[in-house]
């Protein structure tokens, strides 16, 4: 899943409105951004498989550090942890913790009985969505309408930034998912790491868009713009 977790960022915003866009999406996807650099390290291992899946060529073979359930809640711990000590925003604290954790449990939805629930554990978890290309195209693109309807109604442009730079921004996200989609498969696990490390650029827009966007009250809310 790629579009679905961006999804939860933009979403999130409307129960923890203090909080940015960037930092939600760091939460959102963090542990997809923390996998590329234990790929490049040799902590954990992928495959490339065409036809594996009718969405994904990928045979996500270790990954117990990113990815388990018991990791990933340990993130998702921490993730709230710093951030409560940094800005002293409980809501934020929260909503941050709940979108680590999200990412999990949105990947068991898609992913092959690949996830595992605790690092070194036997038993793997996943409904497969990833063998229906029509069922995933619609369970992502559904999350990520209600994900930009939730932002949209939460904030407001302050200036031609905040309003094209979003819309840019969701440009950029639909153009990489339906690359994902529709494209080759990658040509080496090197440059899926190096292409996964790019994610953070995405999360820079995230905070350069927000800072140009104003949280509003319900009374306060204008068209969407």
């Amino acid at each position: 899943m790629f579009i679905g977790h961006f999804a939860v960022g933009l979403g999130a915003k409307a129960a923890a409105p203090k909080t940015s866009l960037g930092t939600l999406f760091l939460a959102s996807q963090f542990v997809d951004l923390l996998w590329p650099t234990l790929l490049l390290l040799g902590f954990e291992r992928v495959h490339i498989a065409p036809g594996i899946t009718s969405v994904t060529p990928l045979d996500f073979e270790w990954y117990p550090i990113s990815h388990s359930l018991l990791a990933v809640t340990g993130w998702a711990v921490l993730v709230a942890l710093v951030y409560q000590a940094a800005r002293k925003y409980t809501p934020g604290a929260i909503v941050l913790g709940l979108a680590v954790l999200s990412h999990w449990f949105l990947d068991l939805v898609v992913h092959r009985p690949d996830l595992p629930l605790v690092p070194g554990g036997s038993m793997k978890v996943g409904m497969n969505l990833w063998n229906s290309l029509a069922g995933t195209f619609i369970v992502e693109m559904g999350l990520f309408a209600v994900g930009l309807v939730l932002y949209l109604r939460k904030t407001n442009a302050r200036d031609a930034v905040g309003r094209w730079g979003l819309w840019a921004l969701i440009v950029l996200l639909m153009g990489i998912y339906l690359g994902n989609l529709f494209g080759p498969p990658p040509p080496s696990v090197a440059a899926i790491a190096w292409v996964g490390q790019s994610q953070w650029l995405l999360v820079l827009w995230g905070y350069w868009v927000d800072r140009h966007r104003t949280a509003i009250e319900p009374a306060l809310r204008s068209a969407y713009t």
